[in-house]
């Protein structure tokens, strides 16, 4: 034991020495190790993000969208396609006890771009037209005022509820409720249109990568007809009673959709069903293999770190040539001395490490504060896995890499060594 610790003395008084090369040498895995802790801990926080920006939605949710498409891939409709295989008769007959009994809440939606205006203030937001059992499909509460009414859905009744950043921007002083406000159309040939202010909703921040705040609800037919002029519905949401029961749901809301549009083949589907427990475990699995693949392209800077170290370890018996001669010449073995720079190459590669997980654990800190600043949820993860990793990784690295150098320094000729110049 006193052995050892003569070697380490010897070691870390031999790196002293050389406090330039020794700190470059260290600064390489220091860069290594923080880049494999910072993005493993950012790709844990981007899981968290994306999966709870997920399950606000609520985990007993389906939804239907109009166009086929496969278990693994979105329907057309995603990417901006138009697709009119989705009316408001399939709405209704989802809606019947009968054929779909485990469905409890249901909404239809359309969405568009809109400009509204209230005196002087003038807002470019979006629009959601959607019938008054939102609230409790998205479980979503008001911050004053109401949602609108069954009736005021049925009569189109010009009444509008405004998400908090919009209300802010179009009424800074207060006094939104009761007001008029106006939306111009889309559609040229209409105009603006106006809506009382019955309601603003919660502040929810962004929830499915969208600002809940920055938008706006009216009844869906005025939506749909006067402000997009279509006769089709975007998208469904429904709220089922039980998780146990959504698949059970989801297959007779596709029965009475296959009804309704007289499928009798599966492959001809002109729709599609999704629920958010296999959107999450799609998520998952391929955030998990995009945190693997950017955490083996950060460990790439440690090879690098790795080649550096036996560079210098390289250099370093060059002119420690005569040293290593003088040694053997009065008794130290190959293994002392190949112990003596195999100790140099860990011990340079340990420091690094634990600098380099400090560091990276502090940056990853200072980046989650910065992300939370900008308003999203997201997580400070430190996997404990990943330090420990780092860790062997950055021992292993000294040790794989200073081996060839100590090898080299023990296998020379007494002799020749002293002559070395």
């Amino acid at each position: 034991m006193s052995k050892l610790f003569a070697s380490l003395r010897s070691t870390v008084k031999d790196l002293l020495t050389r406090k330039g090369r020794s700190f470059l040498t260290v600064l390489g895995i220091v860069i290594g190790v923080s880049g494999v802790i910072i993005i493993i801990s950012l790709g844990a926080g981007a899981q968290t993000l994306v999966l709870g920006q997920i399950t606000k939605l609520g985990t007993n949710i389906i939804g239907v969208l109009p166009g086929k498409s496969n278990d693994n891939g979105p329907p057309a409709a995603v990417f901006g396609v138009q697709v009119k295989t989705l009316v408001e008769s399939d709405l209704e007959a989802i809606k019947d006890k009968k054929k779909v009994p485990n469905v409890v809440e249901i909404a239809s939606f359309v969405r568009g771009n809109v400009t509204i205006t209230s005196g002087k203030e003038s807002v470019d937001t979006s629009f959601t037209a959607t019938d008054s059992s939102y609230p409790r499909v998205q479980n979503v509460e008001m911050d004053h005022g109401s949602f609108f009414s069954d009736e005021e859905g049925r009569a189109s009744a010009n009444v509008i509820v405004l998400g908090y950043d919009v209300a802010l921007a179009l009424f800074p002083n207060g006094g939104d409720m009761g007001s008029i406000v106006k939306i111009k159309s889309p559609n040229n040939d209409i105009g603006s249109i106006p809506f009382r202010v019955i309601g603003v909703q919660k502040k929810l921040g962004t929830v499915a990568f969208q600002n809940q705040d920055d938008q706006v609800f009216i009844p869906f037919s005025i939506g749909q007809r006067q402000l997009l002029g279509i006769n089709y519905i975007q998208f469904v949401r429904m709220k089922v009673d039980d998780s146990q029961n959504i698949k059970i749901a989801m297959e007779d809301v596709r029965r009475v959709l296959r009804e309704e549009h007289r499928i009798t083949n599966s492959e001809n589907d002109d729709f599609s069903v999704r629920d958010l427990v296999d959107a999450i475990k799609v998520l998952t699995s391929i955030t998990d293999a995009l945190r693997m693949f950017l955490g083996l392209m950060a460990s790439i800077s440690l090879i690098v770190g790795g080649i550096g170290i036996m560079n210098i370890m390289l250099v370093t018996v060059s002119e420690r040539t005569r040293e290593i001669g003088l040694r053997k010449s009065i008794g130290a073995t190959r293994k002392q001395i190949r112990n003596q720079f195999l100790f140099e190459a860990i011990l340079l590669t340990f420091t690094g490490g634990i600098i380099g997980i400090l560091f990276g654990i502090l940056l990853s800190y200072l980046i989650t504060i910065g992300v939370r600043f900008a308003g999203y949820d997201w997580a400070f993860i430190i996997s404990p896995t990943a330090v420990v990793l780092a860790t062997l990784v950055s021992i292993i690295t000294g040790i794989v890499f200073g081996l060839y150098p100590a090898l080299k320094a023990a296998k020379l000729d007494p002799i020749v060594a002293l002559r070395y110049e």
